[in-house]
């Protein structure tokens, strides 16, 4: 049987791209899509972003960060709440790289770019304090016949396992 742990990062592995909700300086939310990068030493989870980018600013102001991952043809969904961490450690940066990065960092005149010695390169760390998720372990027609019986019945529908998490994570 799986630790939550392993459900957990199994979940935000199969769904690969979280809505990241930062805090303004001037209080107000804004999210982003963030692809999720393996996993490290160092953080719970990364994701890279370009120096200059507004949600650094928003991290050094209020490093409390939102992850919000949604898989809908399963119904699963993972809501990670965390502290944010920037590093420019290249060797971290070289250990995470991917090539596809060099989509989000294109050549704009210097040999580096696109590389893991690209200078633009900021790694964010999410250091996980809570997470909740739901978990599916029913074939989705399962699901979807108990939804429909939900909705003529008024009967409460269970599609899957909540699952909760608190410190430690690693």
């Amino acid at each position: 049987m799986k630790t939550e742990l392993a459900t957990f990062y199994g979940l935000i592995d199969e769904i690969k791209v979280a809505m990241m909700t930062t805090r303004r300086p001037d209080g107000h939310l804004e999210s982003r899509p963030m692809a999720n990068q393996k996993q490290a030493n160092g953080a719970d989870l990364w994701f890279v972003t370009e120096e200059g980018s507004g949600k650094l600013n928003d991290i050094a102001h209020d490093a409390h960060v939102n992850l919000a991952y949604y898989k809908p043809g399963s119904y699963e969904w993972v809501s990670v709440s965390g502290i944010a961490t920037l590093s420019r450690d290249r060797n971290t940066i070289r250990q995470l790289y991917e090539p596809d990065w060099k989509a989000w960092f294109g050549q704009e005149g210097d040999p580096r770019h696109g590389t893991p010695d690209d200078p633009r390169m900021v790694l964010v760390g999410i250091d996980v304090h809570a997470a909740v998720f739901l978990d599916v372990n029913k074939p989705k027609p399962v699901v979807l016949f108990e939804l429909a019986k939900g909705w003529i019945t008024g009967a409460r529908v269970e599609p899957g396992q909540m699952h909760q998490l608190n410190e430690p994570h690693r």
